[in-house]
């Protein structure tokens, strides 16, 4: 059965994204394998507890921009909008553990009848939510 396995992150700097997506959101590093012939890296992480069994989550792919048109897409991947949505089981823990490792809520948490939510920026400017579903 087909399921989405990872997107693509358009990243300034893999060790730089790699900082704040291991770093600052604690998630789990699955693969880091150099490319050297096309200078790159293959540069994959998760959430913890995503499993990489078919349906467990997608992972991201922390793709270093290439060309100018590129690294004008950093940070502008969603359009402004929320484009990532990282769910938990634990809205009120990760919250607070996002706060105090610096990460930028750009509102307060907030209740809506699909669950509890709060938006925040990654290192670059994209907006997720941070989502516990009821």
């Amino acid at each position: 059965m087909p399921h989405l396995a990872q997107i693509a992150l358009i990243v300034r700097d893999y060790d730089e994204a790699l900082g704040f997506y291991v770093g600052t959101l604690g998630f789990e590093l699955v693969e880091d394998t150099p490319l050297p012939a096309q200078n790159k890296r293959w540069v994959v992480v998760r959430p913890r507890g995503g499993g990489s069994e078919a349906g467990a989550g997608a992972a991201i792919l922390l793709a270093r921009a290439a060309t100018p048109d590129q690294a004008a897409a950093i940070g502008h991947q969603g359009a402004g909008r929320v484009w990532l949505f990282l769910e938990t089981d634990d809205f009120a823990r990760d919250h607070a553990a996002f706060t105090a490792a610096g990460v930028r809520f750009v509102e307060a948490p907030r209740t809506e009848p699909y669950g509890t939510v709060a938006v925040f920026e990654d290192l670059y400017g994209n907006r997720w939510d941070l989502l516990e579903r009821r």
